[in-house]
This record gives structure tokens, C-alpha cells and sequence, in this order.
């Protein structure tokens, strides 16, 4: 048996998901038959995503919270960041999946498929070739990491972003809810660059999470001690219920993923390098992302065309070397990079949309050696 789309995005992820609604709501598609591929059904909250944006945005309806206050914390400064003009929101992945299914079960040309897919054969007609079906398409949107990624990564540079959190409650208040702390690196691991995160949701609850920007992986008490020793000393808090964990690997790397665009499958999400390499982050470079992908469809132009901007890729290359040869330095740049900058500019640099001045005034507030030696060591591997 084989189902034919016009277009089929393999992995409902954030990717995958944020696609498929942007092409529900543009007139431009609504004859085109798509379908969404996916192993799991999403019926877990696997994750949270949080992100800074301006005013209003696509997807307040399932935010669960919002700051407008950040804090920093090292062993030499403390830091209280107002916002400015931005928010800082976070969405649970549950309510994300829901939503968004709820919005494509309506829609008469959008198919959900649970699947698992084993390759794609490519022709003039794609064949997609699952464990319980075979399905063909005119164009494949991959989420999944190719191959080589594994193959040729000892190439290229690769720093774990991996983490462990704890949403808890607690029966007395215990958090502040007004601003939520953005990197504590008060509780290092071994001078590496690893920092507890808190979003706290209301005086009661909160995410305390134990994040590691560093080449190598830990075991999973290291995540679980740090984060009793946190809620001990730093908020002197002993009982407490942990309501939900989640846990989570995510490759900062300069790994080329859009090399491995094709004519009929365009690579998305993580498989298409749309986390930016240097932080992580994710949610509005994949929103701007789908926007292009699609605005380039309907152009006429390949989906992929100018999805990057070749300066930011040099950026990420260099903070990503430093922290592969000199991991622990981290907590030094980011206090730097904190203390010495406008929120607006960290934002907008973090957002790839800042001008050259103002990547100048970033780059003088970081200046090293370890930033030069970096530096020219991604100079002459280009």
C-alpha cells in the first residue's frame, strides 16, 4: 500500500510541526495534500522551549509564563536584567503538540501517519519507505539528522548542550516568579561550562534545570546532586514534590547539515541545522526559518535558498572552538558577555540580526586570547 502527498514532513517535532501550521494557514497551499510522519504519537510533555521575542507573538495562546526580568549569577557578580522592550516566554511541548494537532486535524488536506521511516528513495517522485507503509511525495521535509553527521564529525567541532530538569512543587512559597534565572554558575562541575537554569512558574513551582555546555556527557547523578545542592543552599528549600523530569542531549556544532539538501528533500529542525550552533537555541530561528522555507517555495525558488547568514556561522564556529579547547572559560564569557552588553544587542546578535558595529561592540566585550587563538584556528579551516 502507498499513500502520494504533495508534501511530507518526516518528524513531528518543532520543526516539523511549526511547518505544517504555517502551511495550513496560507491560502498558497490548501490544495496541496500533506502528510506528517512520525514514530510517536506526542502525547508526553518531552520538553520546554523558552525564548525572548517582542510584544505579541504566533503562539501566545499555549505560552505558559512570561518574565519581562533575567537574572545572572556567577561566584564574582550577580546581575538583574530587565528586559527592555522584550519578554521572555516558555511554551510546554505537550501544549505545543496539542495545539497544533488540534489546529491540522481540521484541515481535510493534512494526514498524521505514525511511522517509523527507514529511508527515502529519490526519483522524480520521492518514495518514502516506513516500517508499516511505503508513501510517495513530490517533496520531503526531513527533520532527521543524516548520517554523516556521525560519520565526519571528528571534522568538525561538537559541544554537548545536555541537561536534566525538575519541575517541582513545593507546600510553602519558595520562588520568586518575577524573573526567572537565565545561568547560575554559582554550581559548576568541575570548572566546566555548566550552569543551573530556574523558571519559576509561580511562589510554589518551578523548573530547575542543570545545563552543560561541554564536549563531554556526565551521568545522570551529576545532574540530580547539583540541582538538590541548588535547591538546599541557594533557596534553602528540603521538601518538595517533583511533579515531572525531562531530560535532553542537543548538538551545538558547525557540522555542515545543509549540505545535505537534495532536489527533492530539504533537510529541517535539527537535521537541517536550524539550532543555532553557538546557544542552543531553537524556537524563533526555526519560526524565521519556516517563514523563508516557505517564502521561497511559493517563489518558485529552491525551499532551502539563503536559509543562513554566513557571518553568524563564523561566529558560532569560533565561540564553539573556544569551548571545545577551553571549556572553562565558559562561565568568563558569559559573564562578559552579560555584564558588558545591552540586552537589546545580546538579543539581536543571539537572533542573527544585529548590524557589523554592533557585532564589533560584542566582539571587543569577549576579547581573549582564547577568542583569538580560536579565531584563527576556524580561519584556516574554512
Amino acid at each position: 500500500m502507498q499513500d502520494t502527498f504533495d508534501y511530507l514532513i518526516i518528524g513531528n517535532g518543532l520543526a516539523g510541526l511549526q511547518l505544517a501550521l504555517k502551511l495550513s494557514k496560507d491560502p498558497f497551499f490548501e490544495s496541496y495534500k500533506i502528510g506528517l510522519i512520525d514514530p510517536s504519537d506526542k502525547t508526553e510533555n518531552d520538553k520546554t522551549w523558552s525564548f525572548w521575542e517582542k510584544g505579541e507573538g504566533k503562539f501566545d495562546d499555549v505560552v505558559e509564563k512570561v518574565w519581562h526580568t533575567a537574572k545572572f549569577e556567577s561566584p564574582t557578580i550577580s546581575l538583574r536584567l530587565p528586559l527592555k522592550e522584550y519578554s521572555y516566554k516558555t511554551i510546554r511541548a505537550i501544549d505545543f503538540y496539542n495545539w497544533t494537532k488540534n489546529q491540522l486535524s481540521i484541515k481535510d488536506n493534512f494526514s498524521f501517519i505514525s511511522d517509523s521511516v527507514q529511508t527515502i528513495e529519490e526519483n522524480a517522485i520521492s518514495k518514502v519507505i516506513g516500517l508499516k507503509n511505503n508513501y510517495s511525495a513530490n517533496h520531503v521535509f526531513d527533520s532527521r539528522i543524516p548520517k554523516e553527521f556521525r560519520l565526519h564529525l571528528s571534522k568538525h567541532t561538537l559541544i554537548h548542550q545536555h541537561f536534566k530538569g525538575w519541575l517541582i512543587e513545593t507546600d510553602t512559597p519558595s520562588f520568586q516568579p518575577d524573573a526567572f534565572t537565565m545561568m547560575d554558575y554559582r554550581f559548576q562541575y568541575r570548572d566546566s561550562t555548566s550552569f543551573i537554569y530556574v523558571l519559576p512558574f509561580s511562589e510554589t513551582k518551578a523548573l530547575i534545570e542543570y545545563t552543560f555546555f561541554t564536549p563531554f556527557t556526565v551521568e545522570i547523578q551529576v545532574y540530580e546532586e547539583a540541582i538538590k545542592e541548588y535547591l538546599n543552599q541557594a533557596l534553602n528549600i528540603e521538601a518538595y514534590k517533583i511533579l515531572e523530569t525531562e531530560v535532553g542531549n542537543i548538538p551545538m556544532t558547525d557540522f555542515p547539515f545543509w549540505d545535505y539538501h537534495t532536489k527533492n528533500v530539504t533537510k529541517i529542525g535539527t537535521g537541517g541545522g536550524w539550532i543555532k550552533g553557538s546557544t542552543g537555541y531553537s524556537f524563533k530561528h526555526t519560526e524565521k526559518n519556516v517563514a523563508r522555507l516557505i517564502a521561497n517555495i511559493k517563489s518558485g525558488k529552491p525551499p532551502s535558498k539563503n536559509m543562513f547568514k554566513k557571518k553568524f556561522k563564523f561566529y558560532d564556529k569560533i565561540f564553539l572552538k573556544v569551548l571545545h579547547d577551553e571549556n572553562e572559560k565558559g562561565v568568563w564569557i558569559f559573564e562578559r558577555f552579560y555584564s558588558k552588553n545591552s540586552i537589546r544587542t545580546m538579543f539581536r546578535f543571539l537572533d542573527e540580526e544585529t548590524r557589523f558595529s554592533e557585532d564589533l561592540a560584542i566582539m571587543k566585550s569577549l576579547f581573549s586570547i582564547a577568542f583569538i587563538k580560536a579565531f584563527f584556528k576556524v580561519l584556516f579551516r574554512f
